[in-house]
């Protein structure tokens, strides 16, 4: 298709997290285009699941029935005390009470095409083989089969990856650590009879992880970077890994997708430089330990969107685009330094094992247990929004509101005020808000924000119109 000369907003990468914001934006009418570099989506194998957290936004949306159903033995685990979840390899998290939802246990491919489709239903163009190659302010230059175009938009958004090219070409700051592993992760063929142990094992060498398909490898190694990175992992490469990791004489046949990475960990200085933002590894790097960057890059785009879109729309109250950095910042943060905590765990040294021995026993009890687990799904840091209601600064649990679900009147764009004072009280203070809060009546008074962040909540309505003037604008 063709490009336009101008539009609300370029996003700027088709992975699972461009094409959501994209959707996201286009919920309330943004004229938004993802121009992706591929000209077809690619298998390449990354992460295996959607965390808890963006899992209740996909329900907030509608999404949850497009991806298959929890597996009927991870749903038998949940209040037995099974491990849920691991860090560092040690498959001992039992989750917390904050955590209400499964995970999607669906592959990134599957949910970038799930992703692709409901944002074209909403009338997103998705246009592929197009490269970004020059940014000077809101014009971009983007080369395609048919030569370059200069494309302009109102903002840029960086989903680009974590070598992004937004990010290079505008100028962001991106500070952290270098890389001091390799880490090789493959669908292979291996032939029989298989050496490999199910599950994670610490070896004398590294880490190595069988499953927990009868196709999937994964290799840690602690002999720094590889020499080329951009080099595609082969057959030989991965056989010879698994081998020095595991000690056993595996035979790959065949290779049929990986990929290498790094420990590399780096975070930008700011999410937003103008009218250029970053979301998803293009603002954040790191380990791919327990499968946080892919919920971050979501939670990110729930937070992101409906800012961006009210900014456009012209009712956004003042700096309420800048509270997107200062939102989601702190959160990466800490899953940045949650996977170098895990990187220093799996160290293959005695100094190491002693420190796993004594994590393992502290994990034993139950609030190390579910502050481990809140970090791993990045619950465990509310936003800093104030107020006395317990779920202030969180995404609101689910709850039934008259014959519907909250979520399920979170999939119409816009703030949501339940009301339960006598007469409607809280309806018509909200009145001046109409259009971009729905207000219908609740079993509690709760203001919920388009992302399903409570922002207000209490049984008097002190509070309650400076909530709305925070989020919503001026009345």
């Amino acid at each position: 298709m063709e490009l336009k000369n101008l539009y609300d907003v370029m996003v700027v990468g088709a992975g699972p997290v461009g094409l959501f914001l994209a959707a996201e934006l286009r919920r309330y009418g943004v004229d938004a285009v993802v121009l992706e570099r591929l000209s077809e989506p690619s298998q390449q194998i990354k992460a295996g699941s959607v965390g808890p957290s963006s899992a209740e936004v996909f329900d907030q949306r509608g999404l949850l029935e497009r991806f298959p159903a929890p597996d009927p033995g991870v749903l038998a685990a949940l209040g037995t005390g099974r491990p849920l979840g691991h860090f560092a390899g040690l498959w001992l998290l039992r989750g917390a009470p904050e955590l209400r939802t499964m995970p999607i246990f669906a592959p990134q491919p599957q949910v970038e095409a799930v992703l692709e489709t409901y944002a074209r239903e909403l009338g997103v163009p998705v246009v592929r083989g197009c490269e970004v190659t020059g940014l000077d302010g809101e014009r971009v230059e983007v080369a395609h089969a048919g030569g370059t175009t200069t494309v302009t938009g109102r903002f840029v958004v960086g989903c680009d990856g974590g070598r992004s090219t937004v990010r290079r070409l505008a100028g962001f700051g991106f500070e952290g650590t270098g890389a001091t592993i390799t880490g090789r992760q493959a669908l292979v063929d291996i032939a029989g009879p298989n050496p490999l142990e199910k599950g994670w094992h610490r070896t004398g060498t590294g880490m190595v992880v069988y499953g927990p398909g009868p196709q999937r490898v994964l290799t840690v190694e602690f002999d720094g970077p590889p020499a080329d990175r951009d080099r595609p992992l082969d057959r030989a490469e991965i056989e010879a890994s698994l081998r020095r990791v595991s000690g056993t004489d595996v035979v790959v046949n065949a290779l049929i997708t990986g990929t290498r990475w790094t420990d590399n960990t780096r975070q930008a200085t700011r999410y937003r430089e103008g009218s250029v933002l970053l979301a998803g590894d293009a603002a954040h790097v790191h380990p791919p330990f327990g499968g946080q960057g892919l919920n971050l890059g979501f939670q990110d785009a729930a937070n992101l969107g409906w800012k961006l879109a009210a900014t456009i729309a012209g009712w956004a109250p003042e700096g309420l685009l800048d509270t997107y950095h200062e939102e989601r910042a702190p959160v990466a943060a800490t899953a940045l330094a949650n996977t170098r905590a895990q990187i220093a765990l799996m160290r293959p040294d005695p100094q190491t094992s002693a420190l796993r021995e004594l994590f393992t026993e502290l994990l034993a009890y139950d609030e190390p247990n579910a502050h481990v687990s809140r970090l791993m799904t990045g619950v465990d840091r509310p936003y800093p929004i104030p107020g006395e209601h317990p779920e202030a600064g969180r995404v609101a649990a689910d709850r039934p509101v008259g014959a519907a679900r909250l979520y399920e009147l979170l999939r119409t764009p816009g703030g949501l005020l339940l009301d339960a004072t006598p007469g409607g009280a809280a309806t018509r203070l909200a009145a001046g808000w109409a259009g971009r809060v729905t207000a219908v009546p609740g079993p509690e008074n709760l203001l919920v924000r388009p992302d399903g962040v409570v922002a207000w909540g209490g049984p008097a309505l002190d509070g309650l119109d400076k909530a709305l003037e925070t989020w919503f604008g001026r009345p």
